[in-house]
């Protein structure tokens, strides 16, 4: 298993995850080193693009690992190399969201993230918030 930045390259594989994303958005993700893309066996097999929240908390907008590759612990270890890295730019908490209705909130969960709020959308599933301290205190 390896991850690394997402590449330009990369856009084919990455656009067959990632549905929300517009083309010109992926090459700032690019260019900014803000999308990590995982490989098994050199193959790419999952995806992880963050922003900056209030310009100052690392947000992880996506991960998604293909299907059939789902459930083998490699969107933890995605989560953790992400993680590790905003520890290392000098971030001290991560957050997240998923929608209400996605079994994903037991995963960010089961991880160490906590609830921290949610958004209510007019006809939309609630938006639930997670955060997690990554400072090691």
């Amino acid at each position: 298993m390896t991850i690394r930045y997402a590449l330009c390259s990369d856009k084919p594989f990455w656009f067959t995850l990632d549905r929300h994303l517009s083309y010109d958005e992926f090459e700032k993700k690019v260019r900014d080193k803000q999308g990590y893309v995982l490989l098994v066996d050199n193959e790419p097999v999952g995806i992880l693009r963050y922003n900056l929240f209030w310009d100052n908390t690392p947000f992880c907008n996506l991960l998604y690992i293909r299907e059939v590759y789902q459930n083998m612990g490699l969107g933890k270890r995605l989560m953790n190399f992400w993680e590790s890295e905003m520890r290392s730019l000098g971030y001290k908490s991560v957050m997240t969201s998923t929608r209400a209705d996605e079994s994903a909130q037991h995963f960010y969960r089961a991880i160490g993230y906590s609830d921290c709020g949610t958004l209510t959308l007019p006809e939309q599933p609630d938006e639930l918030f997670l955060y997690k301290l990554i400072d090691g205190n």
